[in-house]
């Protein structure tokens, strides 16, 4: 019930990401019953279970958004006086947890809800029967098996997020004996780049298979590749962040240069995973696209969902790391024009993180895309 009082309380922008998570989890949730009624209406096809699997993608970005809200959910941020009437960091995180529960579960509820209708369970064949096809209508449709794919994503974003924001709310309480100083570098540029080189040897590998009736590829090693080059690239993610940040400051750097590495360097383990994720997934999609060649409609619609899903779930992510970051900069941006700092320079540094993101994670991606793209086209 507190967890409603908040959600009604907040404020616009909180409400947008809420019902973007809610958005999120219903095409997810029609991707996880698309898979369902394609297994009903093909019993024994081999075919349904990479369907299903492909469904983890998608699966996975809206999980990472989800925790990516919750930890900016303003309801629930630690503040003064709080504890004293029960609701410490611990709670906190539940009622964000409780939270993202709650617009996870109202997408689920809202694709059934499409699904249903668009099967003729509800009023009858809407659009002509235009989705009696994909939906498998006619045939009963298991109703334990639909409500425990759906319940995946809700249960998964819940327990994510209240994990997270526990481990935060661990890490947000100083130690008075331990001296403060600046954060030290991410050390995971070597884990990353082992995971990176592994994934796509995955991937190599799982294209070269011999496979019957023609197929070109193992769907479930192509994935796997791809998950492990997304994992290496998001463990590299703030290392390389963070380089990014120090090249900024080389060979005498002036004041805005010198601004714009700091605050890179301060902001690579916030911004450096989304950046990663988002480098991966553009990768992907550089890759699909070059293997498409000129087809005009290579793929179907639900390819087409997924890609969207999984191309604005991680687009978000970013966007809403960088709003984080953003606000948690406001106390150096106010101390900043007191002491007389033009508007001009702070946006020219802005300008400057941008160049120097942009200058290091999109020559990885051209090549994470080519190097992955090369076996697939042979």
């Amino acid at each position: 019930m507190l967890a409603l009082r908040l959600a009604r309380g907040a404020g616009p922008l909180a409400l947008l990401r809420r019902l973007l998570v809610a958005a999120a989890s219903a095409g997810v949730g029609f991707l996880l019953l698309s898979a369902l009624t394609y297994a009903i209406a093909h019993p024994g096809d081999p075919a349904a279970v990479p369907r299903l699997s492909w469904c983890l993608v998608p699966l996975a970005a809206a999980v990472h958004f989800a925790v990516a809200v919750a930890r900016t959910d303003p309801g629930t941020r630690p503040r003064t006086g709080l504890s004293a009437v029960g609701l410490g960091p611990a709670r906190l995180a539940a009622l964000a947890a409780s939270s993202t529960a709650l617009a996870a579960t109202l997408g689920s509820a809202v694709a059934l809800l499409l699904v249903l209708h668009l099967r003729g369970d509800l009023t009858g064949l809407p659009f002509d029967g235009a989705g009696a096809g994909l939906l498998a209508a006619g045939r009963p449709l298991p109703l334990a098996a639909a409500l425990t794919l759906l319940a995946v994503l809700p249960l998964a974003a819940t327990v994510a997020a209240a994990l997270v924001l526990r481990a935060r709310a661990a890490a947000e309480t100083p130690d008075p004996a331990e001296p403060t100083g600046p954060a030290a570098a991410p050390g995971g540029l070597p884990w990353g780049c082992a995971l990176t080189t592994a994934g796509l040897a995955i991937g190599t590998y799982a294209a070269r298979l011999p496979l019957p009736e023609g197929a070109g590829a193992d769907p479930a090693g192509v994935l796997a590749g791809w998950a492990l080059t997304a994992a290496g690239l998001a463990v590299a993610g703030p290392a390389l962040t963070h380089a990014a940040g120090r090249l900024l400051q080389t060979a005498r750097p002036g004041a805005v240069r010198l601004l714009a590495g700091r605050v890179l360097m301060a902001e690579a383990r916030r911004i450096g995973r989304p950046l990663g994720v988002v480098c991966a997934v553009a990768s992907a999609a550089v890759a699909a696209v070059t293997l498409a060649g000129g087809d005009s409609r290579p793929f179907g619609p639900l390819t087409g969902l997924g890609a969207t899903l999984v191309i604005g779930c991680t687009t978000a992510t970013l966007l809403v790391a960088a709003a984080e970051a953003r606000a948690l900069r406001t106390p150096t941006r106010t101390e900043l024009r007191r002491l007389g700092a033009p508007a001009s320079a702070l946006r020219s540094a802005a300008a400057l993180r941008a160049f120097a993101l942009l200058a290091v994670f999109a020559p990885l991606t051209w090549t994470v895309a080519t190097l992955a793209a090369v076996p697939l086209a042979g």
